[in-house]
């Protein structure tokens, strides 16, 4: 709720400036302050689709309908940054939906009627929105009818109206997920390869050829007396201007003061551990002591010789070498004091083999009397599997019946932890969230030596002196800088201070370089000019940023000046090839064989079997060589060809025409490149609607 707080408080300023609006329409004429008004209506605008300005109260409407929406499927009262995420995606992708997805599938001629909604919901064809919703699954994590059934029933009857609104975003979002599979399946029958494309496909990739070839590279420097014009910079500009298309993006350099613990901060942090050390030795309460006195809780966790030693090799040392209870005194890591205690040893395996039968727990003496009842037959011969198959509320049909697979520490049901210390084969009972489980551990890895450690630690931290301290030098800094980029690189000289560059920011960006949570630093970097240098940005309350902006590029295609600088190494890169083409082409004329015209060039000849056209798009090969092989005749020299990295001459010695790729793969492949079109397909949306993104000046 700190996010929505934060945006009603920024509205206020906004509510001001229409009304100082209001009172001046008594003053200049309506065209004036029409201007006014949509200048300042649009500078409070989220964003654009379609044309449609998405104005801030729109957006925030969404968002406190999604918030809504994720306080009813989460229990949370309030949003953590992860949930304030979801919950501005969420609106934003509404908004997409509302404004530009559906309307473009719709004109496509394609629309849901009630009817067909209804069974989506209630008849025979269930929404994949319904059997993946949590609610409406059954113990064994599989879709429930009977639960849905009992959840649209309690609809008139909840007077909170929770659950006809959360109704009703199950509705629109089925309504817009049939939409898109109709959608899809419209593209995908429209994916038509006809036969003549398919026998074409095939062919492709079974005729092969055994090339002989001569390349000469055409090499990494440009002919320095190659010239470009303007007017050829010209030509190139407005024939590929479309391909020069970008996303806004900023460029900075950037000085940060990283706030590091003093000698004395970190003299203080041992101290602090020195003073609860001797507690730490002898209490008979580790876990109570840690929750009191220690940075690292008690850990379940039984760890094998090595596992530590990323974290401290003098524990992981000490931890295989002393007895249950010894202490290993405190050990200074940078700014980490950690000291640490040998609480358990045992045998005990990486990895166990797990079947159980789950069986339903609201009557817990008939749940305990069925477990019984099973375990004896199984003792008397039966199969889990059978046993299993016919007793567990566990279905998963892809697996045998009864089997959970492999176990580890870190990859564990909950409440099956005591599965390591059960004998192989031997019937336990356990109760889990899920209901009463049978349990046999069927296979286990060969046993090693683990250890559970108390691990007490204290980190350094820096205090209010050695904070206003990297605080009073980033502020110097800025300081000098006053905001211009000259006094900038003046003041890091004399402060000999290092810069650090960070190229292509684009607006709203929550990484900056290597630095997270850098969403102020993107949102000054927006709302600055080129030359202007910021005052402190704190970031995570660790890092202090003073920044200069050294380019500016806008969304949309760049100007002729702006392209010039990449523009012409391309041309003159062109032209060089071109003319050592020229050259290729004088040197090997009047001559008859692969051999003579190798010799001219100082070369030998290559060869090279196996070359199909399917290749081509391949990183084997030049394109342009794989396509001239494809079209070549049989024994007839061929060059001399300019490719993309050199010049080839070659010879097609022979072909062959074998049977390895078949319909089916011409089929897959068709496939493949569908599915790759569907990833793009937001994107082309979103471009042919123009929609502009500018929520990250507010959120």
């Amino acid at each position: 709720m700190a996010v929505l707080e934060k945006i009603r408080v920024k509205m206020g300023a906004f509510i001001t400036i229409i009304i100082g609006v209001a009172l001046l329409s008594f003053i200049v004429d309506a065209d004036t302050l029409q201007s006014a008004i949509s200048m300042f209506s649009s500078k409070y605008d989220v964003g654009e689709m379609n044309g449609k300005a998405i104005s801030y109260q729109d957006y925030q409407k969404k968002v406190d309908y999604f918030t809504k929406i994720h306080q009813l499927t989460t229990g949370q009262s309030s949003l953590d940054e992860q949930g304030s995420e979801i919950v501005n995606q969420g609106a934003w992708q509404d908004l997409l939906s509302e404004n530009v997805i559906i309307p473009t599938i719709e004109s496509a001629g394609i629309n849901v009627g009630d009817d067909e909604l209804f069974d989506l919901s209630q008849g025979t064809q269930i929404s994949s929105v319904l059997m993946r919703e949590q609610s409406f699954m059954g113990a064994d994590g599989r879709f429930d009818r009977s639960k849905l059934v009992e959840f649209i029933k309690a609809i008139p009857t909840d007077e909170t109206g929770n659950l006809s609104t959360y109704w009703s975003y199950l509705e629109k979002s089925m309504r817009n997920d049939q939409m898109f599979t109709k959608y899809i399946s419209l593209l995908d029958k429209s994916s038509v390869q006809n036969p003549a494309e398919l026998r074409r496909a095939i062919e492709e990739n079974n005729v092969t050829s055994d090339v002989s070839f001569i390349i000469q590279p055409f090499g990494y420097n440009a002919d320095t007396t190659v010239t470009v014009s303007k007017q050829e910079i010209k030509e190139y500009y407005n024939k590929n201007k479309k391909n020069f298309e970008q996303k806004a993006s900023r460029d900075i350099e950037y000085v940060v003061f990283e706030v590091q613990p003093s000698a004395e901060d970190i003299n203080l942090a041992k101290a602090d551990i020195e003073k609860v050390y001797e507690e730490f030795v002898t209490t008979d309460n580790v876990k109570n002591f840690l929750a009191r006195n220690s940075e690292a809780q008690l850990s379940s966790y039984y760890y094998k010789k090595g596992d530590l030693a990323a974290v401290s090799p003098a524990i992981d040392s000490f931890a295989f070498s002393a007895p249950i209870n010894a202490v290993l005194p405190v050990e200074q890591n940078g700014t980490v004091f950690r000291a640490a205690r040998i609480n358990d040893i045992k045998e005990m395996s990486d990895s166990v083999f797990v079947e159980h039968i789950l069986l339903e727990n609201t009557d817990k003496a008939a749940a305990q009397a069925k477990a019984d009842s099973l375990i004896k037959v199984i003792e008397g011969g039966a199969a889990f599997a059978d046993v299993a198959a016919a007793n567990s509320l566990d279905k998963n049909p892809n697996v045998v019946p009864g089997q959970l697979g492999w176990m580890t520490q870190s990859f564990m049901l909950p409440g099956f932890e005591s599965v390591f210390n059960t004998p192989v084969n031997k019937l336990v009972k356990l109760e889990t969230n899920y209901g009463l489980h049978i349990v046999r551990a069927s296979q286990k890895t060969a046993p090693s030596k683990k250890v559970q450690l108390a691990i007490l630690e204290k980190s350094a931290v820096a205090s209010k002196e050695t904070f206003q301290k990297y605080y009073s030098q980033a502020n110097d800094l800025a300081s000098k800088s006053a905001g211009k980029a000259e006094n900038f690189n003046a003041a890091v000289k004399e402060m000999n201070l290092v810069t650090v560059p960070a190229m292509g920011i684009e607006e709203g960006a929550k990484t900056v370089a290597t630095y997270k949570n850098a969403r102020e630093l993107s949102r000054w970097v927006y709302e600055a000019k080129k030359g202007e240098v910021s005052q402190i940005i704190s970031l995570d309350n660790k890092y202090f940023f003073v920044a200069a902006v050294t380019g500016i590029r806008e969304a949309g295609i760049p100007s002729l000046e702006a392209m010039e600088s990449l523009i012409k190494p391309v041309l003159q890169r062109e032209k060089s090839n071109e003319k050592f083409y020229q050259k290729v082409k004088e040197m090997v004329a009047g001559t008859a064989t692969l051999e003579e015209m190798a010799a001219k060039l100082g070369t030998t000849v290559s060869a090279q079997s196996g070359i199909s056209f399917g290749a081509l798009g391949s990183q084997t090969f030049d394109p342009y060589f794989i396509g001239a092989v494809a079209g070549a005749k049989e024994n007839t020299l061929t060059g001399p060809l300019k490719g993309n990295i050199g010049v080839y001459i070659f010879k097609v010695d022979a072909r062959q025409t074998g049977a390895f790729f078949t319909e089916n793969d011409a089929k897959s492949r068709l496939q493949q490149i569908f599915s790759y079109k569907l990833q793009q397909l937001q994107g082309i949306f979103e471009k042919g609607a123009e929609v502009q993104d500018h929520r990250a000046r507010f959120f």
